[in-house]
C-alpha cells in the first residue's frame, strides 16, 4: 500500500496540478490511515473498516473539518487504486463523508481593523514592515501561503496590480489599494533591503535574517498587534481575508467579482459570505427602522 500511495501522490501532482503542500496534506492523511490498517492487521478493507477510522479521528477528537478532509482524502485515494487496477473493489463507493457543521467565519469591522494597523508602531523596521502585510492580507484578500509565496517579480505597483498564484497555482491579478501601495512601497525602499543577505530571496517580505517569512511567523505577527491594539476576538490572516471579502459585499460588490478576487473555482465557496452579508442587513435594519 505504500508503493501505492507513492504513485498516487506523483498522479495528483502531476495530473490534477496540485501544489506541494496540498500534495503533503493528502500525504500526511493518507499515511495516517494506513498506519491504522496495519496496525489492526487488515487484509480486505471494507466499509466498515473505514468507519472504524473515521470513529478512531472522532475519539482522537479531531475538528469535524478535519475529519471530513481526511475521508475526502480516503476517498480519493481508493478512487485511484479501484481505477489503477490495484484493489478490486471501492469500499468508499456508497459511504457518506461526516457532514462537518458550517461555521460562519470569525469578520472584523472597518473600525477594528484601522485599530490593528494605527497601533503599529511605524518608526521601527518591522513595524513598517508588518504594517505592510496587515494591510495587504487585508486590502487584498490574500491567503496566507499567497503572502509567503508573493515574489518581487509578481509587483506590478506603477498599474496598482500584483500577481498572485493561488491553488494549484491558479493566476489571478488584483488591484492593490492606495494604503496598502503606500505602506508596501515604504516597507520596499527603507526596510527590505537591509534585511537582505547575500544569498538573497526575492520573496517580498522578509524575516531579519533575509529569508522568507513563514505562515507561523505571520500569525504571529498579527496576534501581536491584534492583542496591542485591545481587540478581544482571535485574529488569523484568514480574518482579515473574510474580512476583506464582507465588506466588499456590504459595499455592493457583486458575488462573481468577489469570487474571482479570492480566487476560489466554485461559486460555492464564496456564497458563505452572502450569510454573513444578510446578518449585516439585518443589524442595519434593527438599527436604523423606527419599526424594527
Amino acid at each position: 500500500m505504500k508503493e501505492y500511495l507513492k504513485e498516487y501522490l506523483i498522479t495528483i501532482r502531476i495530473e490534477r496540478n496540485l501544489s506541494p503542500k496540498t500534495c503533503d496534506a493528502y500525504k500526511r492523511d493518507l499515511t495516517d490511515y494506513l498506519s491504522f490498517i496495519k496496525a489492526e492487521k487488515i487484509t480486505n478493507i471494507t466499509q466498515m473498516d473505514i468507519r472504524n477510522y473515521i470513529r478512531e479521528l472522532d475519539n482522537r477528537e479531531l475538528a469535524p473539518s478535519s475529519i471530513s478532509r481526511r475521508f475526502s482524502s480516503i476517498r480519493s485515494y481508493h478512487k485511484f487504486l479501484s481505477a489503477e487496477k490495484l484493489m478490486n473493489d471501492n469500499p468508499t463507493l456508497i459511504l457518506s463523508g461526516p457532514k462537518s457543521p458550517k461555521k460562519l467565519p470569525s469578520v472584523l469591522s472597518e473600525n477594528e481593523i484601522s485599530s490593528i494597523i494605527n497601533c503599529i508602531d511605524e518608526t521601527s523596521q518591522f513595524g513598517k514592515r508588518d504594517k505592510a502585510i496587515i494591510e495587504m492580507l487585508y486590502s487584498c484578500g490574500l491567503r496566507v501561503s499567497e503572502l509567503c509565496d508573493l515574489d518581487l517579480s509578481n509587483l506590478f505597483l506603477d498599474d496598482d496590480l500584483i500577481r498572485i498564484f493561488g491553488k494549484g497555482m491558479k493566476e489571478r491579478l488584483l488591484p492593490i489599494g492606495k494604503r496598502a501601495k503606500t505602506y508596501l512601497n515604504n516597507y520596499l525602499i527603507h526596510v527590505r533591503s537591509s534585511f537582505k543577505k547575500k544569498d538573497q530571496s526575492s520573496s517580498v517580505f522578509l524575516s531579519r535574517n533575509g529569508k522568507p517569512l513563514t505562515r507561523a511567523m505571520i500569525n504571529k505577527i498579527i496576534n501581536k498587534w491584534s492583542s496591542l491594539s485591545g481587540i478581544l476576538k482571535t485574529v488569523s490572516p484568514h480574518t482579515l481575508r473574510h474580512s476583506f471579502a464582507t465588506h466588499l459585499l456590504e459595499g455592493g460588490a457583486d458575488l462573481r467579482f468577489v469570487q474571482a478576487l479570492l480566487g476560489h473555482s466554485d461559486i460555492t465557496t464564496t456564497q458563505i459570505y452572502t450569510h454573513l452579508d444578510k446578518e449585516h442587513l439585518r443589524e442595519v435594519y434593527k438599527t436604523h427602522h423606527p419599526r424594527s
